[in-house]
């Protein structure tokens, strides 16, 4: 048998081993909200130092694709999944994520310390929480204040409303030759957001019922045209090396994204235009939002008290939230991080412009529009119906007839 200390010995043994074992927590993320996660993975694992973090970044499109079938599988699921906001809706309806609005979660109780909107994204039909907000996107006009102050045309010409807009375009065109913007689609994307109210869904109301050919589509539709028939976009998609190129050359007067763009233009998209731009709020004073990133739990994840834990310390730690905004340019969906006094600061890439203020009164402006699993099919739907009222000239109600028809079909399936 064994003595006395010999026990207590062995146990404290197998106490320090118990202690000693480490949970490795799989975090699948994407670039660039990778660099979050692992900006943040010091400190996290000195607060948790029985978590060991694994972060596994897919690009865009490849870790969308995988967590779908993850999902449907069952199989290869991570603790931790990174959504962007595209998908939220889709993998809020799913039966895979965990409800976050439930015991032992209970992030209903933490709702008031974010954006009021950001919650409405990932919010399914069941009304189940699918995940936790990150980031935000407020919806600004960046601009191109050299070329403008070349075409004599003023921010508030820009932004007085949308038919101001177009006209400064042609005004920037005719003594610059620069374009107004990239993609007539961008007009398109921000009017359709016109006038919605908390609870209005963008592609569907409350019933399901497709919205696509009522006059908020019409008017999308006719603006979006207006630009491309006056030759004041460049015809050119984000994201590829013509768009970047018309960003560094003055090519592209200006562009209507999340604020989030100022950060991909300061460091690799156009470095050397800095202090050349300013941000101003979208044409017609449109509060929108572009975007955003979420962390999720799957239901079949190894380790969701540890993945809690996580979660709430990217979302939750006004530390961890403000150093992402200083590791990526993202806005913080945490409102306390958004008081903060560095939201105050003169930017040197808008030329001393302090926009974090502009954008966190935008962010509040933001409807809270619910979104449904099918509206990453309605993006498409309408994106393609557009190009060809601007591309092959169809005509606008027999295009949006026809993308509601399919729109239709296709949630029927």
């Amino acid at each position: 048998m064994f003595s006395k200390a010999t026990a207590c010995t062995f146990a404290l043994v197998l106490s320090h081993a118990a202690w000693a074992e480490k949970t490795t927590l799989m975090v699948a993320t994407f670039p660039d909200l990778d660099r979050a996660s692992k900006a943040a993975a010091e400190s996290f694992q000195k607060q948790y130092p029985q978590v060991e973090l694994k972060i596994v970044s897919l690009q865009y499109a490849d870790h969308h694709t995988a967590m779908t079938t993850a999902l449907a599988t069952g199989s290869g699921l991570p603790d931790v999944m990174a959504v962007d906001f595209r998908f939220i809706g889709k993998f809020a309806e799913s039966g895979g994520l965990e409800d976050l609005n439930a015991a032992p979660y209970n992030a209903q109780a933490l709702r008031d310390k974010f954006v009021k909107y950001t919650f409405a994204q990932a919010t399914g039909s069941k009304g189940n929480l699918a995940a936790m907000p990150a980031d935000i996107g407020p919806g600004t006009l960046l601009y191109r204040k050299d070329v403008a102050d070349k075409a004599g045309v003023t921010e508030a010409e820009l932004t007085k409303s949308w038919e101001s807009y177009i006209e400064a375009g042609k005004k920037i065109k005719a003594k610059t030759g620069a374009y107004l913007l990239a993609d007539a689609a961008d007009i398109r994307d921000i009017v359709l957001r016109t006038g919605l109210k908390d609870g209005e869904g963008l592609y569907f109301d409350a019933q399901g019922k497709v919205l696509v050919d009522n006059p908020r589509f019409v008017r999308a539709f006719e603006l979006g045209r207006a630009a491309r028939q006056a030759g004041l976009d460049a015809k050119v998609s984000p994201w590829t090396n013509d768009w970047a190129a018309g960003f560094k050359q003055g090519r592209i007067a200006s562009q209507m994204m999340g604020a989030w763009l100022t950060g991909h233009l300061k460091n690799w998209l156009a470095p050397d235009t800095k202090g050349l731009w300013r941000s101003a709020v979208l044409p017609s004073g449109q509060a929108g939002s572009y975007g955003g990133s979420f962390y999720a739990i799957p239901k079949k994840a190894a380790h969701k008290p540890e993945a809690w834990d996580f979660i709430r310390f990217m979302t939750t730690n006004k530390a961890t939230q403000l150093n992402s905004l200083k590791v990526l340019d993202t806005f913080p969906a945490l409102i306390e991080a958004q008081n903060d006094p560095v939201m105050d600061e003169p930017l040197a890439f808008l030329g001393g412009q302090p926009a974090r203020k502009l954008w966190r009164e935008i962010a509040a402006q933001v409807p809270a529009t619910p979104v449904t699993k099918y509206d990453a099919m309605a993006t498409d739907v309408i994106r393609d119906e557009f190009e060809k009222v601007v591309a092959e000239g169809k005509a606008i109600p027999a295009a949006l007839a026809d993308a509601r028809a399919l729109i239709e079909r296709r949630a029927r399936r």
